[in-house]
Order: C-alpha cells, then structure tokens, then sequence
C-alpha cells in the first residue's frame, strides 16, 4: 500500500514539474530572437526602408535584428538624383535609427548598373562624357557619400552585379563598363577605402553560388586581390528559392571565395516558394500563388540546410541580412510576375514566426 502511495506521489510530482519544465521551455522558446541565438555566430541584418521604422515592423525590427541594411536610400538615385544636389532624409532616418537601437549598419550600395541616374554618364553637351569626367563624378559621389557616414557604417557594398548573366561573358556591359572598362571597379573601391580606411568594403553579386556564375565571379575577385585592391569580402546575395542552391553548391561557393582570404557576407537573403525567374512577365490565369503545406515544408528545409552550413562556416561568415522583414512585403510581390504574391522570409504577412524560423533557432550548439 505504501509502495503505491510513493509511486502515485512520485507520478504526481513528474506530473508538475515535468508540465512546469515544459511550459518554460515554451515560454523560452517563444522569446527566442535570431539575433541572440545567433550572437556567437555573425550578426543578423534586415534591408529596410523609413516606412518600416516605426509601428509592429520597428518592434519586430528591434526584437530580431543586430544590423540593418538601406533596401534603396543609399543607392545612387535615391541619394544624388542630380548632381551635385544630395538628398539624405530617408537614409539619414535609417542610420538614425540604428545608432539609437543599437544596431550595426551596412551601406548599400556606391556603384551599381541599376538605379543609377543618366546625368552620371551624359555632359552638358548631351553627348556621352569622357572616362575623366565620369571617373571625378564616381569619387565625388563615393567621398562624400562614405564620409558622411564615417564611423556609423562598418561596411558597403561598393560595387553591386557587375559580372554578365551570360555564361560567355565576364563583365556587363553596362554604362560603367562602356566608358571605364574594368577599371571602374578598382577605383570605386580604392575611392571608398580612401574616404572611410576603417570600412569593411564588398562585392556584392547574385548567383553566386551557380558553378559557372561563380566562377567568373571568382577570376573577378581573384583579379582584385592580386592587384592589391582594397576589398575586404564578397557578398552573396542569397535571392535563392527552394530548389535552390543545393547544399553541394553553396558549401563549394563559401569555400572558393574564402580560399582568396575574403570574408563573407550573405546579404540579401530570401527563399522564393517558385523556381528562379529573372524576366519580367505577366502572371498566367492558371499559376497558383498560394503557400501551400507542401511549399512551407519545402522552405522550411532549405532555410534549415542554409543556416547549418553558415554555422559551420562562421569563422568566414560575418553576416547574414535579410532582404526585406516579413512576407507583408517583400520586393518579390509582383517580381518578376506581375500579380503574383511570393512568401520568402521567416515571418509571415502579420509578422508572426513561420516554421521555418523556428528550424533556424532551434539547433543544437
């Protein structure tokens, strides 16, 4: 009868505390932020715009983030629209921000095909400038762009795409390739590292990690560092889905690029729920936008695979940004299929955990 009593008491006691232990670990896990689990590993950024600075995003911002990147403030259009005539409101408010949060700033970025305004490469004369003229405006906008923020930003993306989607190209043709040659890149740099010595300075390109992509990427870089140029990593961009990369592809990126000394930056992360598209095209009435269970499960493993091999890598990765806060918007909306939602970040459109977040914070150290 005693023998009973003890075990019933036991039982009972297991009961309680064991309930207890299990509420928590709940309660824990429900305050788990990317941030903190992630300290001793590399920070965790998020691209953001000044709409995204105030309300449930600012908060969610807060909680999550050690770093934050302007989404497009501090490109060259939003920032120098004219010449000579800047406007810094908007990626003033963001570095503002972060100095009062806390939170570490990347630049993005100095030099890019895209979002560029056409006075940059046009003279008063209406023809095209010479490779002098369009040399002093690129140092002119690069200073005084990294000195205003000197000290606040600890790294820019300097140089943004520059190696050709085709496979049978190295370089794009674009306006700064047109009247610079190769050249451009070297300068940008050596005019950012000239303005800011303590700045962190990448190149920053998408598919990076597609065998053929990257290695043209590769001889880029490999080119820089032979030269001596001031480059300090590579970012990679991340825009990836999931179907892909593959695990096999993204452990040999981070090793190839690594092997040249670079540190590595995954900067604009996002998983598309559909295969990779780059042309822009209307949305069929027979496409299915939906985030499906099937689809959840599928991004839920790939961002699993992703992050495990950012842990194993940390003593070249020194972050990891988000390209945009939540599935509530996200530049993919509509991009590159027109009426068309996508869903590829870790918080859903009211800002709540998906399962995938969940795969990423929950891993044994």
């Amino acid at each position: 009868m005693m023998k009973n009593s003890i075990l019933f008491l036991l039982f009972m006691l297991t009961s309680i505390f064991g309930n207890s232990c299990v509420a928590q670990q709940a309660k824990i896990s429900k305050n788990l932020s990317l941030k903190d689990v992630y300290r001793d590993y590399f920070s965790i950024g998020v691209a953001v715009g000044p709409r995204n600075l105030v309300g449930d995003e600012a908060v969610l911002i807060k909680k999550q983030f050690n770093s934050i990147t302007a989404e497009n403030a501090m490109k060259m259009e939003s920032l120098q629209p004219s010449e000579g005539k800047f406007y810094w409101r908007d990626a003033d408010s963001i570095v503002n921000f972060a100095k009062r949060n806390n939170i570490k700033i990347r630049g993005h970025n100095l030099c890019w095909h895209e979002q560029v305004p056409n006075w940059f490469f046009i003279g008063d004369d209406g023809k095209q400038v010479t490779k002098e003229v369009l040399l002093q405006r690129l140092k002119t906008h690069i200073s005084t762009v990294v000195k205003r923020y000197k000290g606040e930003v600890y790294a820019w993306d300097v140089v943004n795409e520059a190696i050709d989607d085709d496979p049978k190209k190295l370089m794009r043709n674009s306006k700064w390739y047109q009247i610079l040659g190769e050249d451009f890149i070297v300068k940008a740099f050596e005019y950012a590292h000239e303005a800011d010595p303590e700045a962190k300075l990448y190149y920053n390109d998408y598919n990076t990690e597609r065998p053929e992509k990257r290695e043209r990427i590769y001889k880029l870089l490999k080119g820089l560092v032979e030269k001596n140029v001031p480059v300090d990593g590579v970012g990679l961009q991340a825009h990836w889905s999931i179907y892909e990369p593959s695990e096999e592809e993204l452990r040999t990126a981070i090793e190839r690029y690594s092997s040249l000394g670079l540190k590595i930056q995954f900067t604009e992360v996002d998983l598309s729920i559909y295969p990779w598209e780059k042309t822009k095209r209307a949305k069929r009435t027979d496409e299915d936008d939906r985030f499906t269970e099937a689809l959840e499960q599928k991004q839920m493993e790939k961002y699993a695979m992703a992050f495990k091999v950012f842990r194993e890598f940390k003593s070249v990765i020194t972050n990891v940004t988000f390209w945009n806060i939540s599935d509530r918007y996200t530049w993919l909306d509509e991009y590159p299929v027109m009426g068309r939602k996508n869903y590829p970040l870790l918080f859903d459109t009211n800002l709540q955990p998906k399962k995938a977040f969940w795969k990423v914070v929950n891993f044994e150290k």
